[in-house]
């Protein structure tokens, strides 16, 4: 794994450190990498919106059902 120097601000280290001292994680990096896998799984869900709207703006109408677009939806957001 790569190795990262990071400076935190007090609040954000009082909060890291409560997590831990919580045992909700068993270290900050641990912590760190999972809210950066949170942030990535939104930023998809983000872009795959925005490629539907832009899709939908451009093109009009779609022939998916509305369950369909509901299923994709719920795969995405489910991995």
């Amino acid at each position: 794994m790569a190795r990262q120097s990071i400076s935190l601000t007090p609040p954000n280290d009082e909060w890291l450190k409560s997590q831990v001292d919580n045992q909700e994680y068993s270290s900050k990096s641990e912590l760190i990498n999972d809210l950066i896998r949170q942030a990535r799984k939104q930023q998809a869900e983000i872009d795959w919106l925005r490629a539907k709207i832009e899709k939908a703006e451009k093109g009009g109408f779609t022939s998916d059902t509305k369950e369909q677009i509901l299923a994709e939806a719920k795969a995405l957001v489910n991995g």
